[in-house]
């Protein structure tokens, strides 16, 4: 039994070997950018929205409203970033009721991949909101001391957020296939709809997190008040 999509070759080309991750994930993003391109093509002002695009609609302004209440304000350049991750993340796990398909964040290189995508987004948005010595003087606060505390903290973070998502797609994995040996009739429709729950479960937590991490890095530093108390 083949738990993760790592062991998989589909093809190599020449002396690489292209295994399911990186197919799976393709499928993905052409999923993604296809359905994209369709409901995009035709949006105008003057024009009704289709079913299509109100559904899209609804997904992003929920998306846009998470976003707003953790990071307190408008923050609409988060949402292109938290956005992507939560939809990639839940087609991966979503495209699971298809036969035969392993999501790619069941792969612990994948969700190391998105991890380190959340550690260069966070320091990035932290610098573009208040520039770097802003960002760097958090490192310090409240006082010297905390420097390696609070560097250990941050990547801390990212180790946190790839173990949670790999953990949590691989425990589904395994105890589906556990019910399958036992019960091949049955179990399958309600690991179904149990695994399509879990992935939206995985995708919001994954998403918020990097929104709640990203809004620490964007937050402003308290005021120094002990000039005042002088």
């Amino acid at each position: 039994m083949q738990l993760t999509p790592d062991q998989t070759v589909v093809f190599t080309l020449g002396q690489w070997q292209v295994n399911a991750t990186i197919v799976n994930t393709w499928i993905v993003m052409i999923l993604l950018a296809g359905i994209s391109m369709l409901v995009a093509r035709n949006l105008r002002a003057d024009k009704a929205p289709g079913r299509w695009r109100s559904a899209l609609e609804l997904i992003v302004t929920m998306i846009q409203g998470q976003i707003e209440e953790v990071t307190r304000s408008s923050a609409r350049h988060v949402l292109y970033f938290a956005g992507t991750l939560f939809l990639f993340i839940a087609a991966s796990n979503v495209l699971t009721i298809i036969p035969g398909f392993v999501p790619p964040t069941s792969s612990l290189s994948t969700t190391v991949a998105l991890t380190l995508s959340v550690l260069v987004a966070i320091p990035l948005f932290g610098i573009a909101k208040g520039g770097v010595h802003q960002y760097l003087r958090k490192f310090i606060e409240p006082s010297m001391i905390m420097l390696p505390f609070n560097i250990i903290g941050e990547f801390s973070r990212g180790v946190s957020l790839a173990i949670r998502l790999y953990g949590n797609v691989m425990s589904g994995v395994v105890i589906a296939a556990i019910l399958l040996s036992i019960a091949p009739f049955f179990f399958p429709v309600v690991m179904d709809m149990l695994g399509l729950l879990t992935g939206f479960i995985q995708a919001y937590i994954f998403a918020i997190l990097a929104t709640v991490y990203i809004s620490s890095a964007m937050a402003d530093p308290p005021l120094d008040t002990s000039d005042k108390d002088k």
